[in-house]
This record gives structure tokens, C-alpha cells and sequence, in this order.
């Protein structure tokens, strides 16, 4: 800044008046093309006569270096650009700027913050462009110093209302700031209040308008009856302050009325976690830096109308507290929904607190558990417990078919889950003893027990709960009483053999189980740190965990924020996992290798298991239940035979990710008319991230890293020219220039977003979600479940996932990602990359189709293999890629009548109907006196094969049998086989056969 004075040291009298020039600031209607000129021009007018215009622009600009940045001016009678140009000063304050004013006297435009977009048009980098020498030389030497400024700033123009920097970016002059300080020597810090139409945007500067209004201690509002009203404490730090708390008085009014203290927060520093625990966050301010304290007044329906005044005290460590006098008007009117249908007031902050829907109540189709002596039960499996709290047995009850309950028990191990210590000194484990395991709490959804394991030296104390849908929860904390060396601590899950068939994770992808595993953590490229194991209708997924466990970023940004290594489990680099046989068993072996335990040390060995499958498969949904993935005219979309319609990000009625309050009427118009045609409508909302038009952007900025991720910013202009810097820019829209922020992981934006689904349910009628990938845990989607079947809304919840067995999202498995959400899906949808055409089918049945979880699926890479897919009774689905289009499989199963059928897959060892080929498997839909048989091939070339079938099983009389192939549009020809054809298959492809 002071270079550049010094580079224009003769204008220095008129550029300190030019800092204190009021400006019209204003905003377009997008009349320019922002992605080649930038969002902002300042529009001068040029009066005089001479071949140089020379302009003061008092933009007061929050970015840094704008001497980095290109100036294009434009004449605006010809839209032409402007080539003869000299910048004499570009600070942040101003920019002293001389020109050729090609047509005379009239308007030009200049251009300040020009970008291009480099990169993919989804990911964006706004790139901006460096100064460029366009001028011709003898037009320069006409610039001489002694040109005194003849055009003036008219307005400076933000392309439109959402990129404006008015009234919170605009900066104040360094000697507005000086003077500011000098006025108030002895203050450690600031405080300026301040409205919450107005949000605290910056951190680095302070606004123009606070120089105007000086600090205060003093603020008041008006708010209505049972209204959520928000209101800012804008902390300006001259000095450290550590440890910033807001403390809250009574509002009282003169007829003696109280709004109670209690009815008064500051989200930044207490609330409640998204898992309804109390939050407290520690909020320091560096010297020179603002901070925003977003402060709430819940004023109750009950409240007497009148005007309350109270205190609002601000304190620091080792500062004075500096008290905030509070007027808060109250009207005699009653906010409809405590002003939540107006959430540009910041009313929904509230939500951020909710514990709505954390409750235990049993989501359907589960059942209430039930306890007898060491057993309990749930819906189609038992867990029994051991002495020690561990589980003696875990039992599944579904037939192999997947699509009923069976009385027959599966055994999921072959003793009980156990640990062993290894004494360093004698090479010889530990015995334990045990006071046997106590029911800390019981309800229908939820059995929460613990127990207390001693050997010599140390203690183990085992916390653990099962909850409706099978997740089982342990906390071990093992505490040394003396020293203790330690040779090796491992945990054996003892698999049997008919329940550990196939596996996902720990490096593997879904298939059948390798004979060895030998697996070492790598955190920092690897997210892992468990696998699934089972077979169709018994499985476990295990995960290790410690106390320090953060859910890691997914979906392209795991690199930016891994896994914790566990420090009981990892161990440095001595922990790992072995799988392999171990007599009777696959033995599990999660071993952390040696260590010595000091008195009083604490290790937490905690894991988690989720037993598989979750429920029966709902054929008759999968065969009634047509998704059409596209926003579309409605009428078109019946004709498709489709029954759903998922409203995708990006569109009119739902423009922005994640956010999709702003169009909400449109929204419900839509919808209001999808369910008079008999059509659902489900819509795309998540919280992976979040759009840059949320009306809550800059106050959940305030709260630091708690929502958004720390990042180096980049993408998209207006994320460079609002937000600023330390974030992660995430997908972006070009048609809406949408921009999005990646969510942090497990915040409370979470409550906000169950709050927000209510919201929709109630108001807007979406009779379910469609969800991108997943970047919350199973407690946020219980919630979202409970809110979204309420008062018998239909809740329908599919989930799509891009595969993640890649380098950038740490090599896991989708399956494995988002298992723990399973149990509440109706649909999976996997999804982009996944190869239809290079795996094999143990691949198929366990990463792709959802059958060992009691889920079916989708395909969507390249439209899928749709002879693979309905093997497992999947098809694509439309009309999301060009040759996606199922509608053929769907006749098919109308002509047929699939309601009612029963799925007998490939991997049932009693199907009736098998192939003399095992690359060329068979599933069948059953029913009286006909059956649908699929084929599909995975042989490597042509091939013909025979069918083996079990007429009586059939209940089909052979010599009346016609086995028809019919004739489907881009699956295959129609023709009749002989019961003893040998039927050619084509590589990668298979048949719809008929028998009647």
C-alpha cells in the first residue's frame, strides 16, 4: 500500500480525500459476461475533452494484491475494450487508473476482478488473470504526472445481489482504522454489535460500515412472539483473547415480564452435538482478527408484548468483561413456526441445537428387542452374551434365498469373541476373570450393557450396546494398575466357515474370501480399518476404532482428511490384521504387537460389529418401485411406466446442492402435482457439502472448523471473493454457478439437516431422499429415517455411491463405507466406475447388488450389463445416461407379473433350475405354474450351455413345459427352446426365459 502511494506521491493530497468519497454501490442484472470480465466493474463517467481519462476508485477491496490482478476497461457506448491503459495505483484501497477515452465524453466500465475457469467445469479454478501492457507507447508518454483526475466513479456494480461486497466487504482505509484505535487507546478488544440482516463476513478487515458506526455497547432488535431471533457480537481483538465466553442475563421488561436467561445461547460456544451430547467449543481470537458470536434469543409463544432489556456480558481470559446493553422489542404477533419459513433471518440457527428424532424408537420393518437370560433378540438374528461382556455367539435366521425369516439358526463363530494379553516376561496370556456383565439400560430399540475384566497388573472394562438393526458398539478401556510388559494384545473373531465365504475391505475387493489376509494400518492412504466377512445370509462387518476416531472425508477428499491411527490398535506401525484358517474357524486376528503399560496408562481397543443381513429382501418393492432420475414434465415421466421421480441438484425447483429451502414453493407446486398423477417425488439433499447460496454460510463460518473443512480455497470466484481462504471447494454448477463447501464431517449441521428434512416433509410433501454418497454416520440417518416416515410419509431413501476403491476417496469399499446406513436404505444405486464387465459375480452379489444386506440395487456406470443385472434382480435406471433405459426389463416384468414371485438366486444351493456352466449362472422368479429364469454369462468368450431343471420343484409338468425366450428391445430375440436345447450365450450377455 505504501509502495504504491509512493509511486503516485504527487496525487497523495487528492487520493486521502478520494479514501473518504462515499460510492454508490449497486448491483446488475447480470448485464456482462462475468466468466470474462469478472463480477465487479467500477462505472465511471468521463466529461472532459482530453485524450487521457484519469479516474480515483475508492473500491475498498478485501481481496490481497490487486496489483496482481488485470484492469479491462470497456467503453460503453461500443462495448469495445479499451487497449491504451496506465495504472498509476492499485491497492486494496484504491485504484488510481488512466485511460483512453475512445468515444469521448459518456460512461466506461472497469473492470477489477477478471477470472477465467481452468480445470473441470464440476471442480473448477477461477484463475485470475495477471496484468497485461496493451497500451501503445506513444499514448503512455502522453500520461504525464501533471493530469489531474477529470472522470468520476458514478457507481460500483456487482454483476448481481448475490456478488456484491456491500455494505460487510467493504474495507476500511488503514487510516480509518488508525483513527479508530487511537479513539479508544486502552481497549484490549472492540465489540460491534450488529444486525442479522448484515453477517460478519470478513476476519481480516474491518468493514467501512463499522467505522461509521463505532463500536457500541449497546444493541436492539424486534422480534415476534415464539420467534427465533438472531443477532451478532462482532469481536474485534487489538490484543489476544483467549477463551472468548458470552454470558446472558434475564431480559426484563418495565411491567416487571421476563424472557429467562435460559431462553438466550451463542452457538459459538455451547449447544448440543448431532449426537445429543452437550457441546462446548473454546473460542480464541488472534490480535487484529474479527470474530463473529452469533447470539439467539428464543422468545416464547407465551411471551408478553412489550420491550425487555437485559446484559449480555463478553469475556476473555485475563480481560476486562465488557457488558452489551439489550433491547429486544417483542410484538403482539405470533411467528408462524418460530420464523423458520424465513430462514434469510438467520431464525433456523436454532436448528443447530436440535435433538429432534434421538430417540430410540424402532424404525420398521425391525422389531423391539428382547431379552432372555444371555440372548437377545432381533429382528432375524440373536446375540448371546459372554461372562466377560464379549459375544459367546451371534446366530442369523434368514433362508439362503434372502427373502423370508427362517426358524433354522446360522452360526456366525465358532466360540467367543476374545482377547488375548501375552505376557512379555513369561511368552504365556493373561488370564482374566470376570464379575460377569450388568444391563446398564434397556429399552425397545436399545440394550446397553457393561463388565469388569481383571488379570494381573490390569483392568478391562467392556461397555456395550445392540441396538434394533443389529449395530453392536464396544468400548473397552484397559487400564494398567502396574506396569506391565506386553508381548502382544489381539482380538479373535472366530469365523465359522459357512458364514465367512466372501469378504470386502482391508484391501480386498467384494468377492470370494482369499485363503490368507495379512493387512498392516496406512492411514494416511488407506481408509481402512475393518472388513466384512459372511456369506448371503449371515455376514459381520467388524471396525476398529479407538477414542480419538473423526469420521475422514470421502468421496475424492480422503487424502485431505484420513483416518486417525488408533493408538491401541495401530500401535505405530505394529498393529495389523491376519485372516485366514485356524482349525475349525477363519480366525480374525487384529493383533497391535508389543508395548509396555505404565501404572495408570489407558488404551480403548473399541470396535464395532454390524451383523448382516438386516432384514428380508422386498422383491415386490424392488419390481413396483421405478425410479426416474431426472427433472422432468410429469406427464412424460408417467408415460415412462416410472412410479418415482428423484429430483436432482441443478434445476429449477431444486437449483442448489444440499440447500433446497430458496425454490421450496416451486418444489411443493411440483410435487402437489406429482401426487395427483400418482407419482412419489424424492429430491437430493446431503450434507457432504454444502451450497455457497445457504442463507447460514457466514454464520456457520463463524464457528470455525466445526462445519467446514480447513482447505487452500481456490474454485470458483465467488467462493475466492467471500469466503476467502481456508476452505475446500466442492462440486460446482455451471448453469446456476452454484458453488460448494466440503462439510467437515460429524457436526451439528447434522441437526440442522434433520430439522431441515422435518421441514421439507411437513411443508413441501417429499415423500423421501436421494442421497450422493454419504458424509454422516447411522445416528444422523436414524434420525432422517424417523422424520421422513412420520404420520405415514413413505421415507424412501436410495443411496448412490461412486466407487471408492480408488486412490483419492483411500481405497474402501462402498459397501464397507456406508454398511452402517444400510439397514435404512431401500435402494442402492452403485454407481459410476463400477466395472459391470471385468468382475465376476461373487463381485456382483456382494459390492454391487445389496442381497446379503436384504437390499436390492441399481446399475449406472455405462447403463450397466443388463443381462448381469437381473440376475440379481437389478436394472439401470432412466433415463440418467444416454443408454439407460429399462423400460424393456419393465415390460417384461408386467407381462410376466413379477409381484409375488419368489427370487431364488444363482447362490441357493437347492435352485431349481441350474446351469452345466458355473460362469453362466441362473436365478429364477417363481410363482404357480411358471417361473422367469435369468441368464446371464461371464465367460470369457461364446458359449452355449444346458439347463438342469427340478420340475417337480417348478411344480411344472415337463411334458407341457414351452421354455420362450421373448422378444425384448436391445436384450434379445424372441424364439422357443427345446427343454433339452443347448442354448448359446453370448459373451458378457444371457437371456430372459420363460417356462409356463
Amino acid at each position: 500500500m505504501k509502495k504504491g502511494l509512493m509511486l503516485a506521491g504527487f496525487t497523495f493530497s487528492f487520493l486521502a480525500a478520494a479514501t473518504a468519497q462515499q460510492v454508490k454501490y449497486t448491483v446488475g442484472n447480470n448485464n456482462w459476461d462475468a466468466d470474462s470480465l469478472g463480477n465487479h466493474r467500477a462505472v465511471v463517467t468521463f466529461n472532459g475533452t482530453d485524450k487521457v481519462a484519469r479516474v480515483v476508485i475508492p473500491w475498498r477491496r478485501r481481496d490481497e494484491h490487486p496489483e496482481l490482478k488485470r484492469i479491462i476497461i470497456q467503453d460503453a457506448q461500443t462495448q469495445k475494450k479499451i487497449t491504451n491503459v496506465k495504472t498509476l495505483v492499485l491497492n486494496r484501497e484504491q485504484g488510481d487508473i488512466c485511460f483512453e477515452p475512445a468515444s469521448g465524453k459518456g460512461n466506461y466500465y472497469i473492470y477489477y476482478l477478471p477470472y477465467k475457469n481452468e480445470g473441470r467445469s464440476n471442480y473448477p479454478r477461477g484463475v485470475y488473470l495477471t496484468p497485461e501492457q496493451t497500451a501503445d507507447n506513444n499514448w503512455l508518454q502522453s500520461v504525464t504526472a501533471t493530469i489531474k483526475p477529470n472522470a468520476i466513479v458514478k457507481e460500483l456494480e456487482a454483476v448481481d445481489a448475490f456478488n456484491t461486497f456491500y455494505p460487510m466487504e467493504v474495507i476500511a482505509t488503514v487510516a480509518e482504522q488508525q483513527q479508530l484505535l487511537l479513539k479508544h487507546p486502552a481497549a484490549g478488544y472492540l465489540v460491534f454489535p450488529e444486525d442479522r440482516q448484515f453477517p460478519i463476513k470478513m476476519t481480516d478487515d474491518l468493514p467501512q460500515r463499522w467505522i461509521q458506526k463505532g463500536p457500541s455497547q449497546a444493541f436492539a432488535g424486534e422480534a415476534d412472539k415464539g420467534e427465533y431471533y438472531t443477532f451478532q457480537l462482532g469481536v474485534y481483538a487489538r490484543n489476544e483473547m483467549k477463551d472468548v465466553q458470552i454470558s446472558f442475563a434475564d431480559l426484563t421488561s418495565t411491567t416487571g415480564k421476563t424472557i429467562p436467561a435460559a431462553q438466550l445461547n451463542c452457538i459459538n460456544t455451547n449447544g448440543t452435538t448431532y449426537d445429543a451430547q452437550p457441546f462446548a467449543n473454546k473460542v480464541n481470537v488472534a490480535a487484529g482478527k474479527i470474530q463473529a458470536m452469533w447470539c439467539g434469543i428464543d422468545v416464547p409463544q407465551t411471551a408478553t408484548p412489550g420491550t425487555y432489556k437485559g446484559i449480555v456480558t463478553i469475556k476473555a481470559a485475563d480481560m476486562p468483561a465488557m457488558p452489551v446493553r439489550l433491547t429486544l422489542t417483542v410484538t403482539n404477533k405470533l411467528a408462524v413456526n418460530s420464523g423458520f419459513n424465513e430462514p434469510w433471518k438467520q431464525t433456523r440457527l436454532k436448528w443447530l441445537n436440535s435433538t429432534l428424532a434421538q430417540d430410540n424408537a424402532v424404525i420398521a420393518p425391525y422389531t423391539a428387542l428382547e431379552l432372555k437370560d444371555s440372548v437377545i433378540s432381533l429382528l432375524g438374528r440373536k446375540v448371546g452374551i459372554n461372562k466377560d461382556g464379549f459375544p459367546a455367539q451371534i446366530q442369523t435366521f434368514f433362508t439362503p434365498e434372502m427373502t423370508s425369516l427362517s426358524t433354522q439358526a446360522k452360526n456366525i463363530f465358532t466360540e467367543p469373541v476374545h482377547f488375548h494379553f501375552t505376557s512379555a516376561a513369561t511368552g504365556k496370556d493373561l488370564k482374566w476373570e470376570s464379575q460377569g456383565w450388568q444391563i446398564t439400560s434397556k429399552d425397545a430399540g436399545k440394550i446397553s450393557w457393561k463388565a469388569i475384566n481383571t488379570t494381573a497388573g490390569l483392568q478391562m472394562e467392556v461397555n456395550a450396546s445392540l441396538e434394533f438393526d443389529g449395530f453392536i458398539d464396544y468400548t473397552v478401556k484397559v487400564t494398567a494398575l502396574d506396569e506391565v510388559g506386553l508381548k502382544e494384545i489381539t482380538m479373535h473373531l472366530p469365523f465359522d466357515k459357512g458364514a465367512a465365504k466372501y469378504m470386502m475391505g482391508l484391501n480386498q475387493k467384494g468377492g470370494v474370501r482369499p485363503e490368507k489376509i495379512d493387512w498392516k494400518w496406512d492411514v494416511k492412504s488407506k481408509n481402512q480399518d475393518g472388513a466384512w466377512i459372511g456369506d448371503v445370509n449371515a455376514g459381520l462387518q467388524f471396525t476398529l476404532r479407538d477414542e480419538n476416531y473423526v469420521r475422514p472425508l470421502n468421496t475424492n477428499f480422503y487424502l485431505q482428511k484420513p483416518l486417525l491411527l488408533p493408538t491401541s490398535w495401530g500401535n505405530g506401525d505394529k498393529g495389523g490384521i491376519t485372516i485366514g484358517e485356524k482349525g475349525k474357524a477363519i480366525l480374525v486376528n487384529s493383533y497391535s504387537g508389543e508395548r509396555t503399560m505404565h501404572k495408570g496408562d489407558v488404551l480403548y481397543y473399541n470396535f464395532h460389529l454390524i451383523i448382516t443381513p438386516f432384514h428380508p429382501v422386498n422383491t415386490d418393492f424392488q419390481w413396483a418401485t421405478r425410479f426416474y432420475h431426472k427433472y422432468n414434465n410429469l406427464d412424460s415421466i408417467k408415460a415412462t411406466g416410472a412410479t418415482v421421480v428423484n429430483i436432482h441438484h441443478g434445476n429449477e425447483i431444486n437449483p442448489w446442492i444440499n440447500y433446497p429451502f430458496i425454490e421450496w414453493k416451486k418444489m411443493k407446486d411440483y410435487i402437489d402435482v406429482a401426487h395427483s398423477k400418482g407419482l412419489k417425488v424424492k429430491i437430493y439433499n446431503t450434507v457432504r457439502e454444502l451450497s455457497d447460496h445457504a442463507w447460514e454460510t457466514f454464520p456457520l463460518r463463524s464457528l470455525g472448523h466445526e462445519v467446514y473443512s480447513p482447505g487452500k480455497g481456490g474454485g470458483f470466484s465467488w467462493l475466492q471473493e467471500h469466503v476467502g481462504k481456508d476452505y475446500i471447494a466442492a462440486w460446482f454448477v455451471p448453469e446456476f454457478k452454484d458453488a460448494a463447501i466440503i462439510n467437515s464431517g460429524m457436526n451439528r449441521w447434522h441437526n440442522y439437516y434433520v430439522e431441515g428434512m422435518n421441514w421439507l416433509v411437513q411443508n413441501v410433501g417429499i415423500d423421501g431422499i436421494y442421497l450422493d454418497d454419504v458424509a454422516f454416520d447411522r445416528i444422523t440417518m436414524k434420525r432422517i429415517k424417523r422424520v421422513l416416515t412420520q404420520d405415514g410419509h413413505p421415507g424412501i431413501i436410495d443411496l448412490h455411491s461412486a466407487n471408492q476403491y480408488n486412490k483419492t476417496d483411500g481405497f474402501i469399499n462402498s459397501g464397507m463405507l456406508y454398511m452402517e446406513h444400510f439397514p435404512y436404505l431401500n435402494r442402492l444405486w452403485f454407481g459410476e466406475y463400477f466395472d459391470y464387465e471385468n468382475n465376476d459375480p461373487d463381485f456382483f452379489l456382494t459390492e454391487v447388488s445389496g442381497i446379503p444386506f436384504g437390499l436390492m440395487g441399481e446399475m449406472l456406470q455405462d447403463g450397466g450389463n443388463q443381462w448381469r443385472g437381473m440376475v440379481y434382480g437389478m436394472t439401470n435406471r432412466m433415463p440418467w445416461t444416454e443408454n439407460s433405459d429399462p423400460r424393456p426389463i419393465w415390460k417384461v416384468w408386467d407381462d410376466f407379473g413379477m409381484q409375488g414371485t419368489k427370487m431364488i438366486g444363482y447362490w441357493v444351493d437347492n435352485n431349481p433350475v441350474k446351469t452345466n456352466n458355473p460362469l453362466v449362472p441362473a436365478t429364477i422368479y417363481k410363482k404357480d405354474g411358471a417361473v422367469l429364469i435369468s441368464l446371464a454369462s461371464w465367460a470369457k468368450e461364446d458359449t452355449t450351455i444346458k439347463l438342469s431343471i427340478d420340475w417337480k420343484a417348478l411344480g411344472i409338468d415337463p411334458a407341457k413345459a414351452v421354455i420362450t425366450a421373448p422378444d425384448i428391445r436391445n436384450f434379445q430375440q424372441g424364439q422357443v427352446f427345446d427343454k433339452d436345447a443347448a442354448i448359446p450365450v453370448a459373451k458378457n450377455k444371457g437371456w430372459l426365459l420363460i417356462i409356463r
